[in-house]
């Protein structure tokens, strides 16, 4: 593959994704150490918590006014309608929220959403001003079979060739190895320079604004790991799972990421 170039991000993003885990009174604890402990953050670095849709109003309350921003793991392709149990991205603007993750392994695999359908919901998500954050990424066998950059561009293609150059600017790209998530052991870190500069040749080819959106990691991203993996190139913060429910793992990603350059 030939040499692409080093990530022209205009920020850094770390991006907690609770999943599907909480409480009114764990959520407190949570959302108030965080917001305690994040009050000097560097101007470049965004930081913000993707929460379960119940917890949208808790997270407006404890956050507003915090250097941290709120968002959720999901929403509808739809803007409304009789579709019982969605929620629209205009009910999640509604809640000062600011990201909506979409097309998360998760629910690609077990709510059997394709990519089309993931586009539909990045499109509903810029509409109602959402920063949409789009997750691509390969299974275990996809890996063992040199079919990573293959699925990778056909997943990408589907939502760069739905949005216009303007649209997809607004995008931020997460690139989380199925095979990594919730396993302990993150990609190593050649595996993650190779797969993250050929991510953004693909941004590229659409254009040079949209060559300069945030491209994040996901996958078992922890305190003693952060660091070497935030300092690859083209890797511009990460998608932080299970460590991202507690105060004293997700703070020191959140730092580790203020230490590399944007």
């Amino acid at each position: 593959m030939s040499k692409m170039p080093e990530s022209t991000a205009s920020e850094k993003l770390v991006i907690g994704n609770w999943k599907m885990h909480g409480s009114l009174r764990s959520n407190e604890v949570l959302l108030r150490a965080l917001a305690n402990g994040m009050k000097a953050v560097p101007p470049r670095l965004k930081i913000g918590v993707c929460v379960p849709f119940p917890y949208l109003a808790q997270a407006q309350a404890l956050l507003a006014g915090s250097a941290i921003e709120w968002g959720v793991q999901d929403l509808s392709s739809h803007d409304e309608g009789a579709y019982t149990g969605e929620v629209s991205a205009a009910m999640v603007a509604d809640f000062g929220a600011r990201y909506a993750i979409v097309g998360h392994s998760e629910r690609r695999e077990y709510h059997r959403e394709g990519a089309i359908l993931v586009a539909e919901k990045a499109e509903r998500a810029l509409e109602a001003g959402l920063t949409p954050i789009v997750c691509v990424g390969e299974t275990a066998e996809e890996r063992e079979f040199a079919f990573t950059e293959r699925v990778l561009a056909a997943q990408l293609s589907a939502v760069l060739d739905r949005l216009s150059i303007e649209q997809a600017a607004s995008v931020v790209l997460a690139y989380e190895p199925v095979w990594a998530i919730g396993s302990g052991s993150s990609a190593s870190v050649e595996d993650v320079r190779h797969v993250h500069a050929f991510l953004r040749g693909q941004l590229l080819a659409k254009g040079a604004a949209v060559g300069r959106i945030p491209v994040l990691y996901g996958g078992s991203v922890k305190p003693d790991n952060a660091a070497a993996l935030f300092a690859v190139p083209n890797v511009d913060g990460g998608l932080i799972g299970g460590a991202s429910l507690a105060a004293d793992q997700f703070l020191p990603i959140c730092e580790a990421c203020t230490e590399t350059p944007v």
